[in-house]
């Protein structure tokens, strides 16, 4: 046998891949979040902790993760025509899709807190939509604003009583048919046009009725959406002017006679993140809706259906730091460089304490105000929840995609390809900040909700001063709150300021009455005082990493 013959032997087999992780997958998102397991229990749903539990195997499980990963790979189509050329503004989604929207629904992700409106209704639904949002975050969009619609809804009753049943179904039905041959629908919004974006008031589509006028009552509407997010919902809260002003609207996709509606589609938007959610524009030629609550008021009514999506901004973004630090966690406890496993590297450690200590209190300030969703009728829940979710969607949302950075690196190039999940976290980390109301548009809700409303301020302080006498740092932030607030009222040019402060210091404070006094210590160590920083790797407590880290990832 010649050498090359020889050689010729082993050219399959080259090397042994060695020194590499193995795939995160058919694990419990649940059980491994010891933070997760606490806050459902304290914040009141201990009752759902089966349910919870189930959710977690369902996203941990590798077909489940796999969907994820196909309803990126395969973009929405659309289709304006059939084959035939009839108008139908169809849009064609991946069976993954649809299999990540159904097991949703049927957990109940898109309704629960109004189907079994009971203590710790949301807060139940917001730990198994941290779960499940983990796997893909952006089919959460229809189920949030299908969510959100409800209290909208809610404000014209005759509207309410046909739609509100079919949106609290625990299924999903993705055919383009007619909301009469369905049980189960899924609600959209179409909100900002062109030439306004956030400033809705701007907005020129006119609705025109075809009879009477005001609520309840059937109008046409002519103009245009710059952003229709989910074209394929059953039907959308839109604005449009009447002669009262700008007023809310219910726009089905179909019209009651089976015929189809003009909202025609006019292209799907090519964003950078949020593929497998379709995003597009739209023109209303004479488009049938109904209006919803008090005319010239749709502003006001639709706004809660807004707050509601903001929340889920705050989840949703939780969610994206939970996964990327479980990512970064798993690949450094089974990678080794320099003699060591990362994860027993000294500064490595810093870095994952760090992105665990994020990550905990991204999910603590969420599950705080869901209990506060679920006690609207207690006054101090009411007022806080009115500032506490502006300044938490504005902070929490903007801490995201440089976490999902950070996290990226500690994996290095492997974290850089498409086959890992970290350059889909990355993409979708900038998308809650800028949807339902961009970081300017969050603080300047704040100063206006303190203006319209001073108790919500007052809330938030008595909440923060739980925790007072804990933690020095913290003591000095909970101080200089109200003068932060005063120079922000005098100047707007001052209310980043504000608002980042409200939202570390409620994190804190949170955090030292929850969390073990080595999560907690750190966080108000290093985002609270004169040390505060922004980056991440910086603690100054070695001693503690350990602790962090076993805690965020028990495995």
């Amino acid at each position: 046998m010649t050498d090359w013959q020889q050689a010729e032997r082993f050219l399959a087999t080259t090397h042994q891949v060695e020194n590499q992780p193995p795939a995160l997958e058919n694990y419990n998102l649940f059980t491994q979040d010891v933070a997760l397991q606490e806050a459902l229990k304290r914040e009141g749903a201990e009752w759902a902790k089966a349910s919870v539990h189930v959710m977690g195997e369902l996203a941990g499980r590798a077909e489940t993760i796999r969907l994820g990963f196909q309803a990126n790979a395969n973009k929405p189509q659309f289709e304006p025509q059939d084959r035939f050329g009839h108008r139908v503004d169809y849009v064609d989604y991946h069976d993954a899709y649809h299999q990540l929207m159904t097991l949703a629904t049927e957990h109940g992700l898109h309704a629960s807190p109004w189907a079994d409106p009971k203590a710790g209704a949301h807060v139940a639904r917001a730990a198994k939509y941290y779960l499940h949002t983990q796997v893909e975050a952006a089919h959460g969009c229809p189920i949030t604003m299908t969510f959100a619609a409800v209290p909208a809804l809610q404000h014209q009753p005759d509207l309410a009583q046909y739609w509100i049943p079919k949106i609290l179904h625990n299924s999903y039905d993705p055919r383009n048919v007619p909301d009469t041959e369905k049980q189960a629908v899924t609600i959209g919004m179409a909100m900002t046009e062109k030439q306004g974006g956030s400033d809705v008031r701007a907005n020129t589509t006119r609705a025109y009725p075809v009879a009477k006028e005001g609520p309840g009552q059937v109008y046409e509407l002519v103009g245009h959406k710059w952003f229709v997010s989910a074209p394929m919902c059953d039907a959308f809260l839109v604005l449009a002017q009447t002669k009262a002003g700008l007023s809310c609207f219910l726009l089905p996709r179909w019209r009651p006679d089976g015929s189809k509606n003009p909202l025609q589609i006019l292209r799907l938007k090519d964003k950078m993140g949020n593929v497998a959610n379709a995003s597009s524009e739209a023109e209303l030629r004479g488009a049938m809706a109904w209006m919803v609550g008090e005319e010239g008021r749709g502003v006001r009514t639709i706004i809660e259906m807004v707050a509601m999506t903001r929340y889920d901004c705050m989840i949703g973004s939780a969610a994206g730091m939970r996964q990327a630090t479980v990512q970064a966690l798993h690949h450094c406890q089974h990678r080794a460089a320099f003699g060591a496993r990362l994860i027993d590297q000294p500064l490595m450690q810093n870095v994952l304490a760090d992105l665990a200590i994020e990550s905990e209190a991204a999910m603590t300030l969420t599950m705080r105000m869901a209990r506060a969703m679920d006690s609207q009728q207690d006054e101090h829940e009411r007022m806080l929840a009115r500032i506490a979710v502006a300044a938490g969607k504005y902070w929490i949302c903007k801490r995201t995609p440089e976490h999902a950075y950070e996290a990226m690196e500690v994996i290095g190039g492997s974290g850089v390809m498409e086959n890992c999940i970290m350059p889909r976290l990355y993409r979708e980390a900038p998308i809650n900040a800028i949807w339902e109301g961009s970081g300017n548009v969050q603080c300047l809700d704040v100063l206006r909700a303190v203006q319209k409303q001073p108790e919500c301020f007052a809330a938030l302080m008595t909440e923060v001063k739980r925790a007072a006498g804990s933690h020095k740092q913290l003591d000095a932030a909970i101080a200089a709150l109200p003068k932060r607030l005063e120079q922000a009222q005098e100047q707007p040019f001052f209310a980043r300021q504000l608002v980042e402060l409200i939202a570390r210091t409620l994190q804190g404070a949170l955090l030292q009455q929850h969390a073990p006094n080595e999560v907690a210590d750190a966080f108000c160590n290093s985002r609270l005082g004169a040390n505060e920083h922004l980056g991440y790797g910086r603690l100054t407590d070695a001693a503690t990493a350990k602790q962090i880290l076993s805690r965020a990832w028990p495995k």
